[in-house]
This record gives structure tokens, C-alpha cells and sequence, in this order.
């Protein structure tokens, strides 16, 4: 868990490097510890630590977290019953009637036993959430952050296993399952509209992974509860999960999107401008929810995303020999065959993505091997965060999003052309 935004390259991260091998040799408090008083080199631990504390003060510290307990009477609970959640940076200054909600990842449970175990853990019960510091896109400092900083910030917190689009009134005395993800969407919405959002001059509603998909889902409705003369548009990272066969020709992610929204019950809560012309099951595909969206969108995705190659191209029941195992870790470690499926995957990719005549959607279709890249301050906006043509992702964001420029829709070359990629960090899934 991030405590902070400290890239690697700043002082900030030196100096807490610094103090955090001073401390690990004592037990005493830093500021009681003068290792080489002689030489004067005490005074940067002392320093350091101060610059730290003040910086963690600023970006790092807890953000506090909301229980919307009295929606439990509604029925608006996680899979195990337990209350819905979400953490609120307030707004401040020119941002005070500002919003940015972000919905977290963490896939979907498609058969009773995956949800189960998820009553167990974040995933699927408040109980067990930690707490979170606000980071990338949510961050709290302008330099890291400048154009949604000082914003009301939100974290929607995800424990449902169907992005917010789940309904069935019945529990399972068996399973003690609750289907509710729809009524919690309802209530956080309710909550956060009685804490100002109604009033809203600008908003955002953004995600990753599964919350990129929610996002998707939910932008139109989102967009009519707030005044028509607000600003409102959404931001999907890592969310456009496309309908593409496996390597083995069978329709993986079309069967398993099929289970989550049956044992769900999403088919009522899923954008009724696709229900009406497709199968639900068709609806949980960005591709044929955006094709009639009308709030403006900006996709965020790797074009050889993680989890997409891990779960749509090549899922477990496509690569029983594990030949893909390397590969799906670390693109580097791909055959040459390998890697031309990817770049095929990679067409397939491009090709579901909205039209140029699009000119509300936004686009930033990265040629990194990742998955979510919004919610780390290392690849949203540092020096040495990922980018195309020298643009790093929260300037594209900022600059759609504000209209800073006629269109923002940047598509990167084919892998390995991308230099900057080399920052995309090892652990960035979020499934």
C-alpha cells in the first residue's frame, strides 16, 4: 500500500530511503540519532526527516473512510453483507464545487464460490478494507497533480463482483451472498449528492480495470443526476476490455461475462441503449455501450494490456501446457510467434476502439505492457512517466478533459518503440 507519491528520482524519495536504513539500525527516534556528528552528516537525516514529514503531511496522509450504514436497510451491501464505502478528499479553493470519483478494480466473481471467498477479503466485504492514501489522479499536491488536485476526490470503493450492475433481491441462506452492487452505486451516488455533488461545476467519474468498465456503464446515468450546466464527462483506464477470441478460437471472455451478469442479475441495470438492441451479455463490452454513449469519454489502456492478455487472449483453459507462462508476465520473455500474436491482438484492439469521427472520446492507447496506469504518480505525471509524442497521461487527461486542445487522440506505435515504458512498474495489475 502507497503511503505517498515519491518517485524514485526525487529528493523526497532519497531522503525517505535515507532515514528508512537510519531507522532500520535503530530503535531510537530519528531525531535522536547523530550518526557523524564529525563530519556534520547528521544534519541531513534531520533535514531529510523534516521534508519528509511535511511532504507526507501534505500527500500521504490516510483518507478517511465513509460507511454508508444507514443504506444497509436498503439492501445497498457489499457481497457479504456489510456496509458500502468510499473515501472522500474534501475540495478547496477553485476546486470546491469540483468532483473526481474514481471507482477501484478488482475484477468479477462469475460462479458462487468465486464470490464467496471474496466475502472474505476487500474484495467483497468493508470489513476487510484497508485504509488508503490518495495517489496519480487523486493526488492532493498540484506539482504531481495540477489539474484535479484540489478537487472533492472520491474513491468508490468495489465490493460487489459486477461493477456496480448487480440485483437480486433473494439471499441464499447457504451462501449469505448479496447481488446488490446496483442499489450500492444508487447510495453512494445519494450520499455524495447530499455532500454537495449536487451542485457540481465540473465533474469526473473515472476507474480502473473493473472500474474502468464501470465507469462505462454508469456514465450516462452519472451524468444526468448532476445540473445541466455542469461539466461531466468520464475516464475509463484500462477498462475497455474487447470481445476477441481466445488462442484457441472459443469465446472465453464472452462465456464468462455471460456468468457474471446471470448470476448477478445485471441484465436491468446495464445501459438500457445496448440491453435494447444486444444481449446482456454483449453490454459488459465497452464497445457496444459507447457506440451510443452521450457523455464525452476518454480511454486509457495499454494496447497490450495485462489482463487482457491474460484472461481474454490466453486464459488458463486456452494454455493448459503453460507455454504462455513467461510471456504473459513479461513481454520481453515472448517467442517471436508469440509476440506476432500479440501484435495481432494488438489490431484487434485498435480496431474496437471508437472512430475518429468520435471527437468527444479521447483516446491514449499506450504501446506498454501494464494495466492501470492513472492511479500511480510515477505514470501519471513525472518526469519519467510513460508518454506518447513527449505527453505524459495526466496531461492528456487534463488537456481533453479542459479543452485545452481540439482533440486529444494519441495512439502509440507498435511495441518496442516506446522507450518510456521502461518506467511502467512490475506490480501495476489490478484485477
Amino acid at each position: 500500500m502507497r503511503t505517498a507519491e515519491i518517485s524514485s528520482s526525487s529528493p523526497s524519495y532519497k531522503c525517505s530511503q535515507l532515514i528508512a536504513k537510519r531507522f532500520v539500525r535503530s530503535a531510537l527516534p530519528l531525531n535522536f540519532r547523530m550518526v557523524g556528528v564529525k563530519s556534520g552528516t547528521w544534519v541531513c537525516p534531520l533535514i531529510c526527516l523534516l521534508y519528509l514529514l511535511a511532504f507526507l503531511q501534505v500527500e500521504g496522509d490516510n483518507v478517511p473512510m465513509t460507511l454508508l450504514k444507514g443504506a444497509v436497510a436498503e439492501g445497498a451491501v457489499c457481497l457479504d453483507g456489510s456496509p458500502a464505502a468510499y473515501n472522500l478528499a474534501p475540495g478547496s479553493g477553485s476546486g470546491a464545487n469540483n468532483w473526481l470519483l474514481f471507482v477501484e478494480g478488482g475484477g468479477w466473481c462469475s460462479t458462487v464460490n468465486d464470490c464467496v471467498v471474496r466475502k472474505g477479503n476487500f474484495r467483497g466485504s468493508s470489513n476487510h478494507m484497508p485504509p488508503v492514501s490518495f495517489s496519480g489522479m487523486l493526488g492532493g499536491v498540484q506539482q504531481r497533480n495540477p489539474d484535479f488536485y484540489n478537487w472533492n476526490r472520491v474513491k468508490i470503493r468495489y465490493c460487489d463482483g459486477a461493477s456496480f450492475t448487480g440485483d437480486i433481491e433473494k439471499v441464499d441462506p447457504a451462501t449469505g451472498l448479496y447481488f446488490r452492487g446496483a442499489r450500492v452505486w444508487r447510495a453512494i451516488m445519494k450520499d455524495l449528492l447530499a455532500r454537495g455533488m449536487n451542485k457540481a461545476q465540473k465533474a469526473l467519474l473515472g476507474g480502473c480495470s473493473a472500474g474502468g468498465l464501470t465507469t462505462i456503464l454508469h456514465c450516462d446515468s452519472f451524468r444526468s443526476l448532476l445540473p445541466a450546466s455542469a461539466t461531466v464527462k468520464c475516464f475509463s483506464d484500462a477498462g475497455y476490455f474487447i470481445d476477441a477470441k481466445d488462442i484457441s478460437g472459443a469465446d472465453s471472455i464472452q462465456s464468462f461475462y455471460s456468468d457474471v451478469v446471470n448470476l448477478h442479475g445485471s441484465a436491468n441495470n446495464l445501459p438500457s441503449s445496448c440491453t435494447s438492441r444486444l444481449p446482456a451479455n454483449k453490454c459488459f463490452f465497452p464497445l457496444n455501450v459507447v457506440a451510443t454513449m452521450k457523455t464525452p469519454l476518454f480511454i486509457l489502456n495499454a494496447a497490450y494490456d495485462q489482463w487482457q492478455i491474460k484472461n481474454i487472449l490466453v486464459p488458463p483453459s486456452a494454455d493448459p501446457n503453460n507455454a504462455w507462462g513467461d510471456c504473459k508476465l513479461d513481454i520481453k520473455k515472448c517467442s517471436s510467434d508469440q509476440l506476432q500474436t500479440l501484435q495481432g491482438f494488438r489490431t484487434t484492439f485498435l480496431n474496437a476502439l471508437p472512430g475518429a469521427g468520435s471527437s468527444a472520446t479521447g483516446l491514449f492507447i499506450l504501446s506498454c505492457h501494464t494495466h492501470c496506469q492513472s492511479g500511480d504518480a510515477d505514470t501519471w505525471f513525472a518526469a519519467d512517466s510513460p508518454r506518447i509524442d513527449n505527453t505524459p497521461i495526466g496531461k492528456a487527461v487534463g488537456d481533453w478533459y479542459f479543452g485545452r486542445s481540439s482533440a486529444v487522440r494519441k495512439i502509440d506505435c507498435p511495441y518496442p518503440c516506446n522507450s518510456s515504458c521502461r518506467k511502467v512498474a512490475k506490480n501495476s495489475m489490478e484485477d
